[in-house]
This record gives structure tokens, C-alpha cells and sequence, in this order.
């Protein structure tokens, strides 16, 4: 990996094996995110943007298979191959360096549990023996005020927490957990963790977050409901955070108030940004670069003013001249989207190009630096 990327997706392939054929959904993704960068990831519906994200977590649901490339990530400064790991080696990277906010919240929360206790599983899983330090530091400080058989109970809590901080699985440390009277310590990493969440909601914007820490997840507004899913990915400061379409459900106000939230937040966290969406507007607001996909390909990266002032692919100069502008007359791209089940030989927007020529029907033309740090995938080039 060059030393300046966090992420290197290489040469992705990905097919969905339905009845009515295989779905040739990523068709050889090259893909770079550099630390500390917003990049967005654009294009139309079907394009490949939503499965790209979820391949980066290994996330693929059956009956999709990742068929070749190799998706590569800095991990506490180690390579690591995202396709080439364990089970239970991605259960540690998911949430903890790599987080996903999804582009339905109401879809992402359990409406069976109260916000604040989804947002704790999180802290659990990764950040529990934070959460135990933190806990004998509060009893210590606790026991050096007492006097007398309360001094002794701090000694017995703090036993039980430095047997937990060795081994939190261990079978003691479950049995003990289960008796109601002596599982104090317990209850105080509950505690803790409660502080934890409501100062996290606190920081999202959340009004009042102690009571909305104790709501459910149908009593939550649009707005908020997004923010909770949020705080749930932030919650261990991910290296990498993958926002899929995160305002495609709320209204025009709210989307603004988490697009700052999203700027904001980079600055707070310093984590780098995967930002996928299929509005340009939102790309000019917070990103840094911007990818271009069609029909599961990338076709275009480049700094976004660049794409901006001088697209060069014809698909998103088709994008970008689409947009409905005052005073201009408004150019939609001909034709529609190409079925992946059998997707078109060669370059893959061809039937819909009005520049394409022979060689653009036969052989898929590779993704090569025009200009410096902008990249397009076209036979014109």
C-alpha cells in the first residue's frame, strides 16, 4: 500500500447468483481513499456504490460472492487484507476501525431496545476494557474516602474488577455477574457507559440526550433516529467511516444540519470518509475527491473542482449536464442503465455514448491518469 492510503480496492469483481441469471454487479472496482479525506462515490441507482461500501466491510449478503480483487486496509499501521481475514478477526475491524452509517436508520436500530443501550453494545464490544479501567480508577478514588465496612465492600468491587479486567469471559467473572447482590461492578460499568453515550449524543446535537437515551426507536424523530446511528459508529473514533446516502430519507433541513455534522465531525475525529451518494450538490459540499461509477465500474476520480470545472468521461459530463439549472436548458443522458445480467461488451456506457467508436464495443477500456491525480476510464483518452 502506498504509505498516503488507508484504503486500496483493487481489481473488485462481485456477482449476485439469482434465478434469472448471474448479476454482474462490480466489474474490476479500482478504488483509493487516502487518510484523512473525504472521497464521494456517485452515480445512478444500480451502479455498484452501496455493494462497493458493504464489500469493504466484507458485508456481501448471499447470493453475492466477491469473485477477485483484493480490498486492503491500514489498520494500526498493518496491511490488512479485508477478503483474507477470519470471521473473527472482522468482528474486531467492523465498528472498531472501520464503521458504517447506513442509509436507512429506522432499518439500523432494533426497535426492541432503547437507543442508549444500542449505542452501548458498541462500547461493549470494543471499549470494554476501557470501560473496567475506568471503573476500578472511580472505586478507588471511592475507597480512599471510606471508613470502615464500606471501605472493605470497594476492596471486595475491586477485586471483582481487576479478576474481569484479566479475563472478562471468564467463567467466575460470569457466575458472579448473575448474583444480585454482589454484582456492584457490573452495574458501575453500566453506569460508566451510560455517561459515555449520553456525552456522545450530547456532542451528535442531540437535545437532552439523558432522555433520549431511554427512547426507543419509534419515538425518535428522522433526524434524530440518523444521529443515533451515528453515534453508534463513532463511538470507537473509527480510522474509516462509510456514510451510504446518510440524508436520502430526511428533509431538506435536516440533511443540512448532518451534512455540517459530517464536516464537523471530520474535524473532531480525524477519521477518513467514504461518502456514498447520488447527489452532486452533496459531493461539492463535503468532499474532498469524487469517484465516479456506472454499471459497477469506476469511471472517473479526480479532485472534485477539477470534475467539477473539466469532466472528462462522457457519463459524467452526462451527470453534471443533467443537473437543473436556472437560465439553462436541461440535457438528460439517452437511453437507460444496462441490465447486469448481461451487460454490454466492452465499455459498459457505449449504447448510450454519442462519442463512442469501434473499439468502445469490443474491448473495456482500463482506468489511466490523464492529468495528475485525475483518472478516467475511456478509449477518447
Amino acid at each position: 500500500m502506498k504509505p498516503e492510503n488507508l484504503l486500496e480496492i483493487h481489481d473488485l469483481y462481485l456477482n449476485f447468483y439469482t434465478y434469472d441469471g448471474v448479476v454482474r454487479a462490480l466489474d474490476g472496482v479500482d478504488l483509493d481513499l487516502r487518510k484523512g479525506e473525504v472521497l464521494g462515490l456517485v452515480g445512478e441507482t444500480g451502479s455498484g456504490k452501496s455493494v462497493t461500501s458493504l464489500s469493504t466491510l466484507a458485508m456481501v449478503i448471499t447470493p453475492g460472492a466477491i469473485e477477485g480483487g483484493t480490498i486492503r486496509a491500514d489498520i494500526d499501521n498493518k496491511t490488512v487484507d479485508i477478503l483474507d481475514v477470519t470471521e473473527s478477526e472482522l468482528l474486531k475491524i467492523r465498528g472498531r476501525y472501520i464503521a458504517m452509517i447506513f442509509q436507512e436508520p429506522r432499518a439500523a436500530l432494533n426497535p426492541v431496545h432503547t437507543a442508549g443501550k444500542q449505542v452501548s453494545e458498541v462500547f461493549f464490544h470494543h471499549r470494554m476494557k476501557e470501560l473496567i479501567q475506568s471503573a476500578i480508577l472511580e472505586v478507588e478514588t471511592t475507597q480512599k474516602k471510606a471508613k470502615g465496612p464500606k471501605r472493605a465492600l470497594y476492596s471486595r468491587e475491586l477485586s471483582y474488577l481487576r479478576r474481569m479486567q484479566r479475563n472478562p469471559k471468564s467463567i467466575s467473572v460470569r457466575i458472579v455477574g448473575k448474583i444480585p447482590i454482589v454484582n456492584k461492578f457490573k452495574k458501575r460499568i453500566n453506569k460508566i457507559t451510560r455517561r459515555e453515550v449520553v456525552r456522545l449524543l450530547g456532542q451528535l446535537r442531540i437535545s437532552d440526550p439523558d432522555r433520549v437515551v431511554d427512547m426507543y426507536p419509534h419515538e425518535l424523530s428522522g433526524g434524530m433516529a440518523q444521529r443515533v446511528v451515528i453515534a453508534m459508529a463513532l463511538a470507537c473514533s473509527p480510522q474509516l467511516l462509510i456514510a451510504d446516502e446518510p440524508t436520502t430519507s430526511l428533509d431538506v433541513t435536516v440533511q443540512a444540519q448532518i451534512l455540517q455534522l459530517v464536516k464537523e465531525l471530520r474535524q473532531k475525529y480525524k477519521s477518513a470518509i467514504l461518502y456514498v451518494t447520488h447527489d452532486l450538490g452533496v459531493v461539492a459540499e463535503v468532499c474532498d475527491r469524487v469517484a465516479v461509477m456506472y454499471a459497477g465500474k469506476v469511471v472517473e476520480i479526480a479532485d472534485v473542482m477539477e470534475l467539477f470545472r473539466k469532466p472528462l468521461h462522457p457519463y459524467t459530463q452526462g451527470l453534471l449536464g443533467s443537473i437543473p439549472r436556472p437560465g439553462k436548458k436541461f440535457i438528460s443522458i439517452p437511453g437507460t442503465v444496462p441490465s447486469l445480467i448481461n451487460p454490454p461488451e466492452g465499455c459498459r456506457f457505449h449504447d448510450r455514448c454519442k462519442f463512442a467508436l469501434e473499439v468502445c464495443e469490443r474491448a473495456k477500456p482500463g482506468l489511466v491518469e490523464v492529468e495528475k491525480e485525475h483518472k478516467v476510464a475511456c478509449h477518447l483518452y
